[in-house]
């Protein structure tokens, strides 16, 4: 069985490795690509044969995933695992026939497998390419059935609402809506208030932000999330970047430029 893994983060890709390997679905190592560009790469220096089946995440290193199924037409089915639930109908668009949002167990792992197997027979042909540009892949109404009904199963994550920081005094509990934005600074992660304190939390960035409600929260880059309350404006800044001023205060907080299209996305809301 040929499988693609699509992942960025190290821990999220050697767990999918070892699930694949427990699962007994392939005697190799399937490929793991963690950026749009080297995906879309590896399917065009691959297309035949598409692979069985691949294993995707939605936000890679340089943007969303669903930029790569816009570019090259992957026909093959799509388990994605996420840590968002916002990304159900592109997903549906994008040949996905299960949702697995992170964390989540080899059981449900072995489900979604179930699920492809399942739905093997089941799949529309792929269309046949029309002049001037691909169509989207079909996804029969089947496999949306199946999909909506698992998601309507499983439960929507519940966002955090409060820290509880371990500081020299005690404990001191930190309100989420207090937090203006979250920093990784020299391996460790701090919250940052509107006035400028800064809370230790335990926990990675990505962990963070798995956490934390998106619609409130958007990545600026690699090491900081900001909220959207406490963003006062937002300008044009070099290289494609974006400068983020924060409301009452001498903070202001940079975009990458490969962050800056999804942060502008987040914006809009």
């Amino acid at each position: 069985m040929r499988i693609l893994i699509l992942e960025d983060e190290e821990p999220a890709a050697r767990q999918l490795l070892r699930f694949v390997a427990q699962a007994g679905l392939t005697a190799e190592a399937p490929p793991v690509l963690r950026s749009v560009e080297k995906a879309l790469a590896w399917l065009q220096a691959n297309p035949n044969p598409m692979p069985d089946l691949i294993l995707s995440d939605i936000e890679l290193l340089d943007g969303n995933v669903f930029s790569l199924y816009e570019q090259f037409r992957v026909t093959c089915p799509i388990i994605f695992t996420t840590a968002y639930d916002q990304f159900l109908l592109p997903a549906f668009r994008a040949n996905g026939i299960a949702y697995l949002l992170k964390p989540f167990t080899f059981d449900q792992f072995q489900a979604a497998l179930a699920k492809y197997q399942t739905l093997r027979q089941s799949f529309a042909p792929p269309p046949e390419p029309v002049v001037g540009g691909a169509s989207p892949p079909a996804v029969t109404a089947e496999v949306l059935r199946e999909l909506s009904q698992a998601l309507r199963q499983g439960a929507l994550p519940q966002y955090k609402q409060r820290f509880s920081v371990r500081l020299r005094q005690g404990l001191h509990i930190l309100q989420v809506a207090d937090v203006a934005y979250v920093q990784a600074d020299e391996g460790v992660t701090f919250a940052v208030d509107g006035a400028g304190t800064r809370y230790p939390l335990n926990g990675t960035l990505t962990e963070l932000e798995r956490q934390l409600d998106p619609a409130r929260f958007g990545r600026l880059n690699r090491s900081e999330l900001v909220s959207i309350a406490f963003i006062e404006k937002v300008e044009p800044y070099f290289n494609n970047r974006l400068a983020v001023k924060l409301r009452a205060s001498a903070v202001t907080l940079t975009t990458s430029a490969a962050q800056t299209p999804e942060f502008r996305r987040w914006l809009e809301g």
